[in-house]
C-alpha cells in the first residue's frame, strides 16, 4: 500500500498572466489571479506532494476544497502554492493548503484528495459516459 507520511509537502509556482487573471470587471488595471486558478494551483501542489509516493498506476483526484482568497495578486507577479499532508485515512488524504505572492499570503484552507487506480477510475468514467449516451 502507499506510504504517505503526515508532513509531506508539495509546492508549485505560477506567474500571473492574462490567461489566469479575471477579466469580468472590465478594467485592465484591476485584473488579478482568479479564485478558480488559485484553487487549481493549491490542488496541483497537493497532488505534486504525494504523486511520487504512490505505486505505479495510481494517482489522486480532488474531492473537497475549503479555501479563502485573502488578497489580490496582479498580472506580472509570481505566486507559490503550498500543500502539506495533515491526515491519511486509507486512500483519503487531507492537506493544509496556502498560497503566497511576492508580498503576502493570498489564500489558505484545506483540501482533500482520494487515491485512485487510474485504469479502474477511467473505466468507471467511461461507463458513466456510456450510460449518458444511451439516454439520448
Amino acid at each position: 500500500m502507499h506510504e504517505i507520511p503526515v508532513g509531506t509537502r508539495g509546492e508549485r509556482k505560477l506567474l500571473v498572466t492574462t490567461e489566469v487573471a479575471i477579466d469580468f470587471i472590465g478594467h485592465e488595471p484591476a485584473r488579478v489571479l482568479s479564485t478558480p486558478q488559485m484553487i487549481a494551483g493549491m490542488e496541483m501542489a497537493a497532488r505534486d506532494a504525494v504523486k511520487p509516493l504512490l505505486e505505479e498506476g495510481y494517482d489522486t483526484v480532488g474531492t473537497h476544497v475549503d479555501v479563502k482568497h485573502l488578497a489580490a495578486t496582479p498580472i506580472g507577479m509570481s505566486v507559490t502554492f503550498h500543500a502539506e499532508v495533515v491526515s491519511v485515512n486509507e486512500r483519503r488524504i487531507g492537506f493544509r493548503v496556502w498560497a503566497e505572492d511576492e508580498l503576502e499570503r493570498i489564500g489558505e484552507g484545506t483540501h482533500e484528495r482520494f487515491i485512485v487506480n487510474v485504469e479502474r477510475f477511467g473505466a468507471r468514467v467511461q461507463a458513466k459516459a456510456a450510460r449518458k449516451g444511451s439516454d439520448s
